[in-house]
């Protein structure tokens, strides 16, 4: 049985995150030592919502409004990043994390979850997929990997922005959120006040976790086999690929790579957009899942029959209100990825 029960204590949200721009209730659970913050909000299938870096679930705002009216929408900060606290000596590599994403949908009790990633959330959801395939419905995979990385571009990022240049590229110049995430944008046009929520969580001296990542994209390649070794358990599940046709080392090579992992997948094809696809295109992301989902439902599924979530447990306090939906945002002209 899903369960719905949050550490009951007040937590501080910061000033540079208002309730208007990100309008939902703060859940925490602990977990493993760390303080870690999720949203939770709707009802029906769940589906789990994992970002890229620097990103956190202040990206996953617009399609969680979109598809809240339908499905159970759980988005989670890792330890490290958005709003969660990271327990003491926490690594933050994507294998930890992906651990600790694991403990959050056993204490919440999640059953036929629905794993919607892109960049870095497809290994760290991927690794938690492949060790625990019965409790996973379906999967909705943006531009991301589930196997080494071996493309001069990527491994020229990890280089750059994960090595011995990382302490002066991220912490003290903070090139991956001033650089890399705006020109991994190519429709979206952040405002001071989203510009001001992406760089919230990451002031300096707690920069670490956005130069771990690109580390291991070549020092984390055993947790990548792994996950890579898991992707067979998967195969037979619904799978969408959600994929944008402008991020720099993730192009469609990699989507054929996926094509031929997952013959059956359905394929939605995002123009015009960069790598964070719930930032640059949440409206066609939410519209591919709503339009995708009828078929998932009519397949059968080994996991728990029970899909809508009830309503015991639920976080006191959670926002009842919903939001308006933002315009859909006009195409800027493209820029180079700076991965």
């Amino acid at each position: 049985m899903e369960s719905r029960a949050p550490v009951e204590t007040q937590q501080f949200r910061p000033d540079w995150l208002p309730s208007d721009l990100y309008p939902f209730a703060d859940q925490w659970a602990e977990i493993d030592g760390h303080l870690v913050h999720y949203v939770d909000e709707g009802d029906g299938p769940p589906i789990l919502l994992l970002n890229g870096n620097p990103s956190w679930s202040f990206g996953w705002r617009d399609v969680i409004v979109r598809l809240r009216g339908q499905f159970r929408c759980i988005a989670p900060d890792y330890p490290g990043f958005g709003l969660s606290r990271a327990a003491p000596g926490f690594d933050f590599k994507p294998s930890s994390q992906s651990v600790v994403v694991e403990h959050l949908v056993d204490h919440l009790g999640l059953t036929s979850v629905t794993i919607v990633a892109y960049d870095w959330g497809g290994p760290i959801g991927l690794g938690l997929a492949g060790r625990r395939s019965e409790i996973v419905r379906a999967l909705v995979l943006g531009n991301t990997w589930g196997w080494p990385m071996r493309s001069w571009t990527t491994r020229l990022f990890s280089a750059l922005f994960g090595g011995p240049l990382g302490p002066l590229l991220v912490d003290r110049l903070n090139l991956i959120l001033r650089v890399f995430l705006p020109r991994s944008l190519l429709r979206a046009r952040l405002t001071d006040a989203e510009t001001a929520a992406y760089h919230g969580p990451f002031p300096p001296g707690h920069r670490r976790p956005m130069r771990v990542f690109p580390r291991e994209i070549v020092a984390g390649r055993a947790y990548l086999r792994a996950v890579e070794k898991g992707l067979p358990r998967l195969a037979g599940k619904p799978v969408l690929l959600a994929w944008a046709d402008a991020s720099a080392g993730l192009g469609d090579a990699v989507l054929d790579r996926w094509r031929g992992v997952f013959p059956d997948a359905t394929l939605t094809r995002l123009t015009n957009v960069g790598r964070f696809i719930d930032e640059d295109a949440p409206e066609d992301l939410a519209d591919a899942i709503l339009g995708w989902w009828p078929a998932v439902a009519a397949t059968p599924t080994d996991a728990s029959p029970t899909e809508a979530s009830p309503a015991r447990g639920r976080a006191k306090g959670r926002a009842k209100s919903r939001a308006p939906a933002r315009p859909r945002r006009a195409p800027r002209a493209s820029a180079p990825d700076a991965s």
